[in-house]
């Protein structure tokens, strides 16, 4: 409904700037006022404001923000018609008479009475997604266009501006960084993040924030930011909601069903979801060496099943009381067979690796929230309390033709409680101030067991067995205070925090009962102070600028020291003393609304300190055997100080009815710096350390992403779409990735009454172009190219069930007072 309701607003804005100017000589003035649901007394956003003259004719208008509150200026003097429109709510006029005295109209709270006889609506998704420009996120609203992507959330990520996800671990980036925070409805999951946005369809999300430069109010972790995953959940009076069933096939198929259900009656209001996924995906590829001719061959399939299921409760005590719980539940069962060869030009021993990895997962989220509010408009008290546990269990089996073969077997029990209390208080029309208290526990509790994996100080391997405990409890307290005046606004933040952070390592080696433990103690306090100002000259233009200072606490996965994965001659492992890097991020962003379309652009620029980044090394039990089979180590260490930047630019356009082009460009520069051993090429003594040498490499890397989407609407049922994605080559510490790109084709059809069944028909990389290619010289020169089931047919059922009018509520938000402009999405 709130979808329906943008776009609608969208368009009308469009309608209204064609239309003549007033003569500038004659003095204008402007109409305020707020929006409220006359029955539950809640703002309506994007409510519709039409100002007409006194033959009926537009003359201007404006919508309504997530407060509901709306300005609208330029009206020329003389009487004028004001008309508040939503759907599903009737209609309000007033008369206003613009003059002497009365330049600057006020009209206070409009109560608006829902529509008895309008259509039962639910949640309805727009064809086509659009992004708003807020001060410190951008806001996708995801449209049908998005959800022909794929089944899953990771499919559509990579078509948001500044974007990317790695096809073969499902790591996400925002400007080219991975330190970035996902987070659904506001809330961090103990899930892997590449798992997660494999088990969210993408059709019950509702629009994803990318919040590139933080308010003190939030977390001040990810170097890039924060990504909001926001998913639906109906509002309306009776019994609502929505099934979608979608298959995808290459080789292999790749199923996605779920069910949303929603009821409400008076003061309560139940809903719940429930989502499977079956999915199975070929892999495969291969590593050049070209300094002895070697190759590395990999194949491997993948089958995963995972099942999630939501139910909450909303309790309307009273008009200043709501008290909400909800809890998730996440069941995953993924399997992987691999196969590695390792062939040699010499003739020496070649090498076959078969590895079978069982990986068996639950989590648990239980939610408690409750909010008071004050007898003034938008003074309000919030406790919210979230409880995350996460519990994995993890087999693998490598077995090689002539190396030792050895197991590992892994369990993780993981827990967190985020414990939130926000206050807020609206000092008047045009000022606000936010107090916030949080303590964040986390405790992660892993048990690693090889008869064959780990290693001791020389680098040998010995069976044996590691218990790692990692604790960080993190306190926090925040304040903002924001004012807004007639052209600009401004808002102010600092936060400041105490971390304790606790790591013990345990190594045992189970032949001789020797153990060594590794403990690790890191306890810091720091500030984080934000600033955010916007200045809006007209309607149709909006300047932001923003500063925030920003941490990047080591991942679990960054200081776990046990084995991460592994190949015949590569290791990966983590460093339990990796310490945080700090960023202070300026951000500048500009909004102009054209006469068919907008366009955002803006530009960041970062320091980070203490940058984290990987170190290389010469895996020194390897040493002694031919330069063919000498392997590597990777892990991670802090660096010295950096910087990065960038630019960013999204439009849309439309030509004519039925078509409309989006697209986004973004450019980004950063050094990366790395420790890494390199193995010269022309040794003649493996064994000899002279062979290996050390040093700090400093890579410069600039890269630019251009998405372009074009959609053609054949009548109101039919459209067809086109979604291309190009990025340039990508240069890493270990490897230069090759020129990225693909097309995309869609077509969606609606049918039956109200449109309530769509049909989507999707043929993704349609040129098989979706490929993985790099080329490298340290720690010695090679070469790779990494394919998997990209090239997919997928089908899609959505229909949608039930009635009722919608109902706004009250919901925490962390932008309410923030000036956006909106334009189409990529």
């Amino acid at each position: 409904m709130k979808t329906i309701a943008l776009i609608a607003a969208l368009l009308f804005s469009s309608l209204i700037s064609a239309q003549p100017l007033a003569d500038s000589n004659i003095k204008n003035g402007s109409i305020s006022g707020r929006v409220i649901d006359a029955k539950i007394n809640e703002p309506l956003p994007y409510v519709n404001i039409i100002i007409l003259n006194s033959a009926g004719e537009t003359i201007t208008g404006g919508i309504t923000d997530d407060d509901g509150k709306f300005k609208v200026v330029d009206i020329p003097e003389g009487k004028v018609n004001v008309s508040i429109t939503y759907i599903g709510y009737k209609t309000i006029t007033r008369d206003v008479v613009i003059g002497k005295d009365s330049y600057n109209v006020k009209l206070g709270d409009i109560n608006l009475e829902e529509d008895a006889e309008a259509l039962d609506e639910v949640t309805v998704v727009a064809e086509v997604s659009t992004i708003q420009q807020k001060v410190d996120r951008k806001v996708i609203n995801v449209g049908k266009d998005l959800t022909t992507s794929g089944p899953t959330a990771s499919d559509i990520m990579n078509n948001l501006p500044s974007v990317s996800v790695d096809q073969q671990t499902g790591g996400i980036s925002l400007r080219g960084n991975q330190n970035v925070q996902v987070m659904v409805d506001g809330k961090l999951s103990n899930i892997p993040a590449a798992q997660l946005l494999r088990q969210i369809p993408s059709t019950s999300i509702k629009k994803i924030e990318l919040i590139t430069n933080p308010s003190a109010k939030y977390n001040p972790e990810g170097l890039s930011g924060i990504i909001n995953i926001i998913l639906h959940k109906n509002t309306q009076i009776g019994f609502n909601g929505n099934t979608n069933v979608s298959l995808a096939y290459q080789d292999n198929p790749q199923f996605n069903g779920s069910i949303d259900m929603n009821y409400r009656n008076g003061k309560l209001n139940f809903y719940g979801n429930y989502n499977n996924s079956s999915i199975t995906v070929e892999n495969y590829g291969n590593l050049l060496r070209s300094d002895i001719n070697s190759a590395q061959f990999f194949n491997s399939e993948t089958s995963n099943i995972s099942n999630l299921a939501k139910f909450g409760i909303d309790y309307y005590i009273n008009d200043k009381n709501t008290l909400s719980v909800f809890t998730n539940q996440t069941f995953f069962d993924g399997g992987t067979d691999s196969r590695t060869n390792v062939v040699f030009a010499n003739n020496i021993g070649n090498i076959n690796q078969t590895a079978f990895n069982e990986n068996k997962n639950l989590s648990g989220q239980y939610n408690f929230n409750y909010k008071l509010d004050f007898d003034k408009e938008g003074h309000n008290i919030e406790l919210e309390v979230d409880y995350n546990i996460f519990d994995s269990e993890s087999f693998t089996d490598n077995d090689f033709n002539i190396q030792p073969d050895f197991i590992e077997d892994n369990e993780t029990d993981r827990d967190r409680t985020t414990i939130n209390l926000d206050y807020v208080n609206p000092l008047s029309e045009k000022s606000k101030l936010e107090l916030g208290l949080q303590a964040r526990l986390f405790n992660n509790d892993i048990t690693y067991f090889s008869d064959a994996r780990l290693r001791d100080q020389f680098g040998n391997p010995f069976p044996g067995l590691i218990d790692f405990d990692y604790s960080r409890n993190i306190y926090s307290a925040y304040v903002t205070y924001g004012k807004t005046f007639e052209k600009w606004s401004y808002q102010l933040g600092l936060r400041a925090e105490t971390v304790d952070v606790t790591a013990d390592a345990l190594q045992t080696n189970t032949d001789t009962n020797e153990a060594i433990a590794i403990p690790f103690e890191n306890d810091y306090t720091q500030v984080y102070p934000s600033a955010f100002f916007t200045y809006n000259p007209s309607e149709k233009n909006s300047y932001q600028l923003s500063y925030s200072r920003r941490v990047d606490r080591p991942g679990v996965g960054q200081v776990n020291p046990l084995p991460e994965w592994n190949t015949p001659l590569i290791s990966s492992f983590g460093n339990q003393e990796l310490q945080p890097q700090f960023t202070n991020s300026l951000e500048v962003n500009y909004t102009r609304q054209l006469e068919k379309g907008s366009i955002t652009g803006g530009v960041f620029y970062r320091i980070i300190e203490d940058g984290i980044n990987r170190a290389v090394f010469i895996d020194p039990s390897t040493l002694g055997s031919e330069p063919e089979l000498v392997g590597i180590l990777l892990t991670f260490d802090n660096f010295d100080n950096t910087t990065a930047y960038g630019v960013e630019i999204s439009s849309n356009y439309r030509p004519t009815k039925w078509w409309s082009i989006n697209g986004s460009f973004d450019l980004y520069s950063q050094t990366q710096r790395s420790f890494s051993e390199v193995l010269s090429p022309n040794a003649s003594n493996p064994t000899s350390q002279n062979d290996v040498t050390s040093a700090e490499f400093n890579v410069e890397n600039v890269v630019w992403n251009l998405r372009m989407f074009n959609n053609f609407r054949v009548n109101k049922d039919l459209s067809f779409s086109v979604f291309g994605l190009y990025r340039g080559r990508n240069k890493g510490i270990q490897f230069t990735q090759d020129v990225f790109a693909f097309v995309n084709l869609g077509m969606r059809y609606n049918f039956l009454e109200d449109n309530r069944a769509t049909f989507s028909l999707s043929f993704n990389d349609v040129f098989n172009t979706m490929q993985f290619r790099f080329d490298g010289d340290r720690p010695f020169p090679q070469s790779g190219d990494f394919n998997w089931e990209s090239r997919t047919i997928l089908a899609g059922l959505a229909y949608r069930f039930g009635g009722g009018k919608y109902r706004a509520k009250s919901r925490k938000q962390r932008d309410n007072d923030e000036k956006s402009g909106s334009g189409g999405f990529l």
